[in-house]
């Protein structure tokens, strides 16, 4: 490991992220060294981190390198690994186009969660294609000291338990996963999002990430939200033939959710880097002994 390695930060309505470039994939990160990183006392901190790679370098990633050159190799706060995250998915982009390796417009980008098209503009909001979301059925309960509320099970890549309720405030401090029924739903954990009617297309949330704790934002548990509250409210775009369409104000800002009739999300938001610097690696060796 070098002496020196280059690092980024940036958010996308303050879900926030670590984001270290390794286009060839040399760089260890091991869960305990992206916990590190991500500790926000005695690291740089953040919800995530982003690994830039290409494609070509990554074994995961290898079979889709001619679709989309760039891989983000996305880890959780407590250094697990996530199979998608909406918001670190504008901000990776953001991060290539700032760095020159792509230009404005449409590009590809591979994640765990499959191929993903961004469209990213010089200034302003970038816009994710998201995929189709799948609705498992059986029906899911989850809980915060003595309320329960039933949810809707919407997988966007990653799984999300999305619950109505009165009051964001009834979702606790969401410090631990809030406990679902059945367990068999969610094998491997689930992300937690209680929403709140706003208006007319236009809900509040608070989210519990599956292994980063309550975040500012969270971009797949927003399209999944607004799935959720499109068939809570009998909007189906594949049945109707019109987009539906959900404004989706989150802890750190606003996002805005689209679903087509063809099942295809569109998710639109913002994605800032705000700073770069570099990690010093005996600090980081340090850290994770």
């Amino acid at each position: 490991m070098s002496t020196r390695i280059a690092f980024l930060k940036g958010h996308g309505t303050e879900n926030d992220f670590v984001i270290v470039p390794d286009p060839e994939n040399v760089i260890d990160l091991s869960p305990a060294a992206v916990a590190a990183l991500c500790d926000r006392r005695a690291g740089i901190g953040g919800d995530g981190l982003l690994h830039v790679v290409r494609s070509a370098a990554h074994p995961e990633a290898r079979d889709v390198a001619a679709e989309a050159e760039w891989f983000m190799d996305y880890r959780n706060g407590d250094g697990s690994v996530s199979e998608m995250c909406g918001n670190g998915v504008r901000v990776f982009a953001r991060y290539l186009q700032r760095v020159g390796h792509v230009a404005e417009g449409d590009i590809a980008v591979a994640t765990r969660g499959g191929v993903k098209t961004v469209h990213v503009a010089k200034d302003g909001d970038v816009t994710v294609g998201m995929g189709k979301a799948r609705l498992p059925e059986g029906d899911v309960t989850v809980s915060v000291g003595e309320r329960s509320w039933p949810a809707q099970n919407v997988n966007m890549g990653n799984p999300h338990a999305v619950a109505f309720v009165d009051d964001l405030a009834h979702a606790g401090d969401l410090y631990s996963p809030p406990p679902f029924s059945p367990p068999a739903a969610y094998p491997e954990g689930v992300n937690v999002e209680f929403v709140v009617d706003r208006g007319p297309g236009h809900v509040a949330m608070r989210v519990h990430e599956r292994g980063a704790g309550e975040t500012r934002s969270c971009g797949t548990g927003a399209c999944a939200v607004a799935v959720a509250a499109a068939r809570r409210d009998g909007a189906d775009p594949a049945v109707t033939g019109t987009h539906a369409t959900y404004t989706v104000d989150v802890p750190g800002g606003t996002l805005v959710i689209t679903e087509r009739p063809d099942g295809q999300i569109e998710m639109t938001g913002p994605a800032v880097i705000v700073a770069e610097g570099e990690i010093d690696a005996e600090w980081l060796e340090n850290a994770i002994r």
